[in-house]
């Protein structure tokens, strides 16, 4: 994990995007156990507050699920989860950008298709 306490992007927000970014890669599997709140705080000189709060979020998301006395684990299905989110964010903010430029360089929508196939055909 690495985190930027520069970022305008706040330490808890961090900790939630880098636990899954590591989901997402494959480096926690559904049903994994997670390293704890005190490790990751530990470890990175985080307050152990900061970090409880962003495991709360993907937690409140489904992604996450603690177990009494055993820790925190991958939920079955977060995977699907994040793929959603992930294609959410990507339709709704960079899929918007890239028409309103394209809208902005005079393209038509079929020149901007022909374009976006040839490169993803690559």
């Amino acid at each position: 994990m690495k985190f930027n306490y520069d970022s305008d992007i706040s330490l808890f927000q961090q900790v939630a995007q880098q636990l899954e970014e590591s989901i997402f890669q494959g480096i926690y599997a559904e049903g994994d156990q997670v390293p704890s709140t005190t490790e990751i705080s530990a470890a990175y000189q985080i307050n152990p507050a900061t970090v409880l709060k962003g495991m709360n979020l993907l937690v409140a998301e489904g992604v996450l699920e603690k177990r009494r006395g055993t820790g925190t684990f991958v939920t079955s299905g977060a995977l699907a989860i994040l793929q959603k989110k992930r294609r959410t964010y990507f339709s709704e903010r960079q899929v918007h950008e890239l028409v309103h430029m394209a809208k902005g360089l005079g393209l038509e929508k079929a020149e901007l298709l022909k374009l976006i196939e040839e490169v993803y055909d690559k």
